[in-house]
């Protein structure tokens, strides 16, 4: 069902960069002393990359200033600063002025779960969809995240482009990929499960293989971006089933699961369940998929959940 991907989504993100940089003038790389850019070596675009530092809140205002002439700035940062010492220049010098800046955060969720909560972006999706304007944008696997970035690095207005930091496994093959569009990787009449990024989506199909062995059929969609949301597809699958549940690397308020409620629940009576992080803060450093089973963001959970809605006691 799965492959184990070879680069993880930010060094996809990293030799898309290297190589479209010389080709468009308009694009600049600016980078707060991530690393990522470590002995890349950008030709005669070399002058269109530039490191500031750690100075998360200055770059967001050079790339607004930037995208204010003309320019496409790409700015490299990782979520936990993205979506906090960064946003107040994100949302009064980008996002106010709908600019084109490309925010590449890695190190999302608990991806940087070794280095502790001070390291974890759990708040990120939910800070970044509330802002007017913004596209926000969480591929699945490395396939997902290039096929995303080239049809984001063209959009008109800022982008929230959220990448983790080790690779994971690669996903089963399914529709096309368009920014704004939903894949449905599944397809089942019971329960429709909605996940985003890479261990969500990879759970979310555990889930429906286990389900399935009880007759139990789900569809799975592969949400990758969050804004703006699908509610087409999510609205269409919800009729079909008249169950959602949704999982997330992220806290449970406010983020995805929280924006397909919303969305759902105007539209038609329907129950949605979230499977996220529990309200709390992320106590131990970690591997990440350690903190994601430790957090109840599994397959098991997600069937627990399933069976649970749909009355079924019998054990999987």
């Amino acid at each position: 069902m799965t492959g184990t991907a070879v680069l993880s989504s930010r060094e996809v993100y990293r030799d898309l960069v290297a190589a479209l940089l010389p080709g468009d003038e308009r694009l600049v790389c600016l980078d707060s002393d991530t690393g990522l850019f470590a002995g890349v070596d950008f030709g005669p675009a070399r002058d269109r990359y530039v490191n500031l530092g750690i100075a998360e809140h200055t770059m967001m205002g050079a790339a607004a200033g930037l995208a204010k002439e003309g320019r496409r700035p790409l700015v490299n940062t990782m979520a936990a600063f993205a979506a906090s010492r960064a946003v107040e220049a994100v949302k009064i010098d980008i996002a106010m002025n709908g600019l084109p800046v490309l925010i590449a955060a890695t190190h999302s969720g608990v991806s940087a779960g070794h280095l502790g909560p001070t390291h974890h972006a759990l708040e990120d999706l939910a800070v970044m969809r509330t802002l007017p304007n913004m596209t926000v944008v969480a591929p699945g696997d490395a396939a997902t995240t290039a096929a995303l970035f080239r049809q984001a690095v063209v959009t008109s207005g800022p982008v929230y482009f959220r990448l983790g930091r080790g690779p994971t496994p690669d996903l089963p093959p399914g529709p096309s990929v368009r920014l704004g569009r939903a894949q449905v990787l599944r397809r089942g009449l019971d329960v429709t499960i909605a996940a985003c990024g890479p261990y969500p989506v990879l759970a979310a199909l555990e889930a429906a293989d286990l389900l399935g062995r009880d007759g139990i059929r789900a569809s799975v969609l592969h949400v990758h971006t969050v804004k703006p949301l699908d509610v087409a597809t999510l609205a269409a699958w919800a009729s079909a089933t008249g169950l959602v549940i949704t999982v997330e690397e992220h806290w449970a308020h406010g983020g995805f699961g929280a924006a397909v409620a919303e969305s759902l629940t105007e539209l038609m009576p329907i129950r949605v369940h979230r499977v996220a992080l529990p309200d709390a803060f992320v106590s131990v450093a970690g591997d990440q998929r350690h903190l994601l089973r430790r957090a109840g963001v599994t397959a098991a959970a997600v069937v627990e959940r399933a069976r649970s809605a749909l009355g079924r006691k019998d054990v999987w």
